[in-house]
């Protein structure tokens, strides 16, 4: 007994010599190469990334095959025809008993037409801070020049989701340039669709499974930390369901002076609609909405219960006297299913307005899911609820005759749709990756059963059945996926310190 003991303590303290060695090694390449990590990151986040723009995705895949590639790690393209490949590579360690999958994507989301305050979506700018609050724009540092952590980087995909990929090439070279070596088998997958759905992701996993069929747990890096600025751990995340809802008045835009009081007007059909699926507190009005989601379990509940307070904070933060369900928390807010309208339109506005009563209005909307909940199922839920409102639903625009035939109709088109994810809290080699996480903090580590936003690990869990945990770090307030999306930079130096522990984390 006392042989064994002996030999634990040494094994415990090799491997805290080893961690130490780790972040001493990564901190000191920071230091000394933080004005090229800033700029190596601008690099990346000029390059456009668009889910649909292909030809620019590629060159974004191109951009990470080399520079992963420059640090020694194998990378190869996995390809499917006509789509964004997955960038993947790995690296195998002599004598480690176990693989970790890390999970990034390198795709963005559309940015619309809102101006940004760095010149646009793929121009970044360094600010000393939020540019709402008083943050001023700087030029990025000259080599060996000082790096403020409190800075903020703008561009499309800082936030959301380019900064792991330069946290892991950070560590990579200073692991290589320290003699530094992880202790697990990594297997790297970038994927380049997943703001459009991820919608070949599964055809990939089964076309190349067995490069993925030895990983023991996925780390997926994307999401924000928790609002309290505390890096958190995330078990699961909410699925996502969308529509596009039409209603029709005449079949031609009428004069509003002739026709007003006389023509139906759709922008107010629709509206009535859209108000009889929510009441004014927040609870959605659709029938048996809520009646598919699966309760959290105990271990979840405690969890929760150790959340910092940061509703009220966040309120004012945002200009909000008052949050849905009579300021209900955030945190169970997440954990059941939200009915969200995405956009409105019809007609114009400010100086395009007319005196014109539109022919159409279309509303955009989204459902997010949570475990129990089947996407088709809570998208026929809402075409029920459209149908008890007076409303007969077509699949594309209506003929003339069946203008004539109905008095009210819309027409539901039916998007992108997939269910929620969650791997349980007790899930054995989590506690080893939180406990690496701890490593890097002052505070404990938060554990959040789920993240409010969507990754597609579903498929992750239905074809590979492997667990995965979420290991977020882009600021809260990051703007992710709207204009002036930014990312703070402790942020990014808490992802390099992340990175370094969970790879070298003790072996089994």
């Amino acid at each position: 007994m006392r042989r064994g003991l002996a030999i634990a303590v040494l094994l415990l303290a090799a491997h805290g010599s080893a961690f130490a060695q780790a972040l001493q090694a990564v901190r000191q390449y920071r230091e000394a190469h933080a004005a090229e990590i800033v700029t190596q990151f601008a690099e990346l986040l000029s390059i456009p990334n668009i889910h649909s723009d292909l030809p620019n995705v590629r060159k974004n895949a191109d951009y990470l095959v080399e520079q992963f590639g420059g640090r020694g790690i194998k990378m190869e393209l996995l390809e499917l025809p006509g789509v964004a490949p997955i960038v993947y590579g790995e690296i195998r360690v002599p004598g480690a008993t176990r693989t970790l999958g890390i999970y990034v994507h390198y795709d963005g989301e559309p940015f619309g037409t809102a101006e940004w305050v760095s010149g646009g979506p793929f121009t970044p700018k360094l600010f000393t801070a939020r540019h709402d609050e008083g943050g001023q724009a700087i030029a990025f540092p000259e080599s060996g020049g000082k790096v403020d952590p409190e800075w903020r980087i703008y561009a499309r995909s800082a936030g959301d989701d380019k900064a792991p990929l330069i946290a892991l090439l950070t560590v990579l070279a200073a692991f290589r340039q320290g003699g530094v070596r992880p202790t697990s088998n990594i297997k790297f997958f970038f994927d380049g669709e997943e703001e459009g759905g991820s919608p070949n992701l599964g055809e990939f996993l089964r076309t190349y499974r067995g490069k993925v069929d030895d990983i023991d747990l996925w780390l997926f890096c994307d999401g924000p930390i928790h609002a309290s600025r505390r890096p958190q751990v995330v078990f699961g995340v909410r699925g996502i369901a969308s529509l596009e809802v039409t209603v029709y008045g005449a079949n031609r835009p009428l004069h509003s002076g002739h026709y007003g009081n006389w023509a139906p007007v759709p922008g107010l059909a629709l509206a009535r609609l859209l108000a009889s699926m929510k009441d004014d507190n927040g609870k959605v009005l659709i029938e048996e909405f809520y009646d598919s989601t699966t309760p959290i379990g105990e271990e979840e509940r405690q969890a929760l219960a150790k959340l910092p307070p940061i509703d009220e904070q966040l309120r004012r933060q945002l200009g909000l006297a008052r949050t849905e369900m009579d300021n209900a928390l955030l945190a169970e807010r997440v954990l059941l299913p939200a009915l969200t309208i995405h956009g409105f339109a019809s007609g114009n506005v400010g100086e395009m307005a007319r005196n014109i009563i539109p022919d159409t209005a279309t509303a955009a909307l989204g459902i997010r899911l949570v475990q129990g909940n089947n996407p088709e199922q809570m998208v026929n839920l809402v075409e029920a609820h459209i149908r008890n409102q007076g409303f007969h639903i077509v699949r594309d625009d209506p003929d003339q005759e069946t203008r004539l035939r109905y008095e009210k109709i819309a027409k539901v088109v039916r998007h992108r749709a997939y269910p929620a994810a969650r791997t349980p809290m007790s899930t054995p080699m989590a506690g080893e990756i939180i406990a690496a996480v701890n490593r890097v903090l002052d505070e404990p580590l938060l554990l959040v059963p789920t993240l409010g936003g969507t990754l597609p690990l579903y498929v992750f869990s239905e074809v590979l059945q492997q667990p995965f945990v979420i290991l977020p770090i882009a600021n809260h307030d990051n703007n992710q996926h709207a204009e002036n999306e930014n990312l703070r930079l402790a942020n990014l130096w808490y992802g390099i310190d992340m990175f370094a522990s969970v790879l070298t984390m003790p072996g089994e």
